[in-house]
């Protein structure tokens, strides 16, 4: 089932999402919403996708990095992460361009931390740990965010790149001229 997203304004993208208890994790009710997050990122063409951008406020994210954007060109596999958890393993940050299904059409540049380590469970409560850089610590830096009521607008140090993505297409990024 193809699942709404939440467009800024909303209160639930400025909420604190709840973790989720190890005993729901394989409950047939939240395996269900667990596809329809999936299904809802791919059908909205999302490399991301939180659990409070579809009005549940709980401590759930899904990813899918295609191998072409993806630094190391492997990609990820569409996957769903619970109560995940980032370490900074890099204070280096790096700035890039970033987009949310929450905030339609618009592009700015956003300082991420280079590298970073998650933890987090899968759908069937078992661990993950991987470190992630480049595109890949971008996207799960983005997600997490939305799991702590932040959106990409407030991580951005100057609004002038804020832009629409057609006019983006338009006219070029700034400083692209």
């Amino acid at each position: 089932m193809i699942l709404h997203v939440a467009n800024l304004g909303n209160p639930v993208l400025r909420q604190i999402a709840t973790v989720v208890k190890p005993e729901t994790i394989m409950e047939p009710i939240f395996q269900a919403f667990l596809d329809n997050l999936m299904e809802s990122m791919d059908f909205h063409d999302g490399v991301g996708l939180a659990a409070p951008q579809v009005f549940l406020s709980t401590r759930v994210i899904a990813v899918r990095i295609p191998a072409d954007m993806d630094d190391t060109g492997k990609g990820m596999s569409p996957t769903v992460y619970i109560n995940p958890e980032l370490t900074i393993e890099s204070e280096d940050l790096v700035d890039g361009w970033e987009g949310c299904l929450s905030l339609k059409d618009l592009r700015g540049i956003v300082p991420r931390h280079k590298r970073i380590r998650l933890r987090a469970l899968d759908r069937n409560a078992k661990p993950i740990d991987l470190s992630l850089e480049g595109f890949a610590a971008r996207v799960f830096q983005h997600e997490v965010d939305h799991l702590d009521g932040i959106v990409f607008t407030d991580r951005m140090t100057d609004m002038k790149s804020l832009m629409f993505l057609d006019e983006m297409d338009r006219y070029g990024p700034p400083g692209s001229d």
